[in-house]
């Protein structure tokens, strides 16, 4: 990474994945995660609904949900996150394409 000076403090350039920067193990799924709970909080807010509401319309505890708006998705794995913008009203398409290099990435995009 690419590090410089700005007002005395040394700053690195972010590789894009704050947990690879970090050396988290499974930083790809932690960034994929990350990302999915961020479409999820968003939906939530969109729909206008409460902890409650949003836990029995995915599936899962309120006490998940209520971590989940907390930044903890731990607990969860990538495909309950799927399965919960799912029954929020959203697709998800998964691509699958051969790999520029000798073991592949798992990225997320979204279109909103």
């Amino acid at each position: 990474m690419q590090r410089r000076i700005v007002d005395g403090i040394e700053v690195q350039h972010s590789s894009g994945n704050v947990f690879a920067d970090l050396k988290l193990p499974d930083a790809e799924k932690l960034k994929v995660k990350t990302g999915l709970v961020v479409e999820i909080r968003k939906a939530i807010r969109a729909l206008g609904l409460t902890q409650q509401a949003a836990a029995k319309r995915m599936g899962i505890p309120q006490p998940k949900v209520s971590g989940m708006m907390r930044g903890d998705f731990t607990n969860l794995s990538e495909r309950k996150l799927m399965d919960c913008l799912n029954r929020l009203g959203y697709d998800i398409e998964i691509k699958v394409r051969p790999a520029a290099e000798p073991v592949g990435h798992l990225t997320l995009a979204t279109t909103t």
